[in-house]
């Protein structure tokens, strides 16, 4: 398993798809998730620091996690089948519970939990970016800085 690190979302064109992008903490492979518009709201949140008037799903989430005194340890990616990544959340108490990617991540970045993704999910679906192209990934940092919640549309 490989430590990673949420980069952030964009929409993907033409598709007009979101993204989630991750990359290895160690490492210069990134992993992109297709997710849908109110995950990527979610962690676009997540990652701007925005609370909203009331709790969304992923806050609630964390907030009952907090009353019963469990923690969210880990995040792990665990699998990739038929283009369908898979995780699972692994808590304070030795409780394991399979989630969708999109969740996971959007409760980690709340909670401070540790998210991984399997090698053998890197070595399928990961995508080296060489130092040389490091300027992309830069373009796409930038983006993000311009890019609001909004912009995936609207979750009541």
């Amino acid at each position: 398993m490989r430590r990673m690190e949420v980069v952030g979302v964009r929409v993907e064109m033409p598709s007009n798809s979101p993204i989630v992008l991750l990359k290895e903490a160690q490492g210069d492979r990134y992993l992109p998730i297709w997710i849908g518009a109110v995950e990527a709201t979610a962690i676009a949140f997540a990652q701007q620091g925005m609370v909203s008037l009331r709790p969304l799903t992923h806050d609630l989430f964390r907030d009952v996690l907090e009353v019963l005194n469990v923690q969210l340890r880990t995040v792990n990616i665990t699998a990739l089948r038929d283009g369908i990544f898979y995780a699972d959340l692994v808590f304070s108490n030795g409780a394991e519970v399979s989630a969708r990617p999109s969740d996971s991540i959007a409760l980690a970045l709340r909670t401070g939990a540790t998210i991984f993704a399997s090698d053998e999910i890197l070595d399928e679906a990961g995508v080296a970016i060489p130092d040389e192209q490091e300027d992309e990934v830069e373009k796409f940092r930038e983006f993000l800085d311009t890019i609001s919640p909004e912009d995936f549309g609207r979750s009541t």
